[in-house]
């Protein structure tokens, strides 16, 4: 439902703030406006604010005006403006400033915020966990609306039905399932990525996919409209979907699962988790797997094959661990892992014919 308030609210305040990481000493104002549509909260910062930052301001601004504060600040369509650091949103640790990052709780804040930066003539992208994402050195010249940490309740729906929303990261999912004792999601145990995010691609590992399990997904289009899409009418197949074609917002991901003994569930998670230790280089930023793979063929078994382990573009390496992923090596910029990627390409492409297809994707 719509956070809605019979009486029209103003809150303006502002403080000097310095941020929890970078101990960097700013001037923050911060404006609230309830009105009977939908209440927004403005954020205003000269320097990168951390989720953490933003966190102790809301905590302390609800606090401030508890009494008077006829919404709960979380529950807000939240702008934080003055230049936002996407490099702190996305796995690869990499990329330009946003004009403004947008926090919300709800499809109705998803809809309220998209219907605002149209009348502003503003652009959106909208991120979750971030990783499958490469953003442009130069930033983005518009809204980030991130679903995140105020967007991810998980809940348990009968015996083995679980509903999550599309911020919450898989990590969160599996130990979920895992707490209930509910087998079927064991593969994606250490995959990096969001709900929403996942099921748009279709994400899958040691022969499971996404699909296997989602029942329907809640989806909303460019024009605000809630559809609810079946397993079956979401057409996925091979990192793609019918959300990814149709550039569909997911909200909300229904899973059907089993119930299971919980102590075998575990000892697969633990067991597929190690792989990924051993196989893939979590000790540094990438976008997991940068190629689809071609048919026939495994993009990091061709990547290794052409020589190409440890090969450097600038901070951007080539993993001597798993040659399918693209690593910042030493502070690499877009342009370098983009150039390297056109090189993988090439080069592949002349010893062995075969065209490798990018998984990630870029923003710019």
């Amino acid at each position: 439902m719509k956070a809605k308030t019979d009486k029209p609210f103003n809150y303006k305040t502002n403080f000097v703030y310095t941020t929890q990481k970078a101990k960097e000493t700013t001037h923050i104002d911060v404006e609230l406006n309830v009105d009977n549509k939908f209440p927004i909260l403005e954020i205003f910062a000269d320097v990168h604010l951390a989720k953490e930052d933003i966190e102790i301001i809301l905590k302390a601004m609800q606090r401030d005006i508890s009494n008077r504060m006829p919404v709960n600040a979380k529950e807000c369509v939240i702008f934080v403006t003055g230049g936002y650091s996407l490099s702190a949103l996305t796995t690869f640790k990499i990329g330009g400033k946003a004009k403004s990052l947008c926090l919300v709780s709800t499809e109705d804040a998803i809809s309220e915020a998209i219907e605002i930066l149209k009348k502003c003539g503003t652009d959106y992208y909208i991120i979750g966990a971030g990783s499958n994402l490469l953003v442009s050195d130069k930033g983005f010249n518009g809204t980030i609306i991130y679903l995140g940490e105020y967007f991810s309740n998980i809940r348990l729906e009968g015996e083995s039905t679980i509903i999550a929303q599309a911020g919450a990261t898989l990590k969160d999912l599996t130990d979920f399932t895992l707490e209930k004792s509910l087998t079927g999601l064991e593969f994606a145990e250490g995959i990096p990525g969001s709900v929403g995010g996942s099921c748009v691609m279709n994400a899958g590992a040691y022969g499971g996919e996404m699909k296997d399990v989602i029942k329907e997904v809640r989806a909303m289009d460019s024009l605000g409209n809630i559809q609810v899409i079946s397993s079956e009418e979401m057409d996925f197949g091979y990192r793609t979907s019918k959300a990814m074609k149709e550039n569909l917002i997911i909200t909300e991901v229904t899973f059907i699962l089993a119930k299971g003994e919980k102590d075998i569930i575990k000892a697969t998670m633990d067991e597929l988790r190690q792989k990924r230790e051993e196989k893939q280089p979590l000790d540094l930023p990438s976008a997991g797997s940068v190629f689809k793979r071609p048919e026939g063929h495994f993009a990091g078994k061709l990547i290794m094959d052409a020589g190409l382990a440890g090969y450097k573009v600038g901070g951007a390496m080539v993993s001597e661990k798993h040659c399918g992923f693209i690593v910042n090596h030493d502070n690499a910029t877009c342009e370098d892992v983009l150039n390297l990627i056109e090189h993988i390409q090439n080069t592949v492409y002349k010893k062995f014919g075969v065209k490798l297809e990018r998984e990630v994707r870029v923003l710019k």
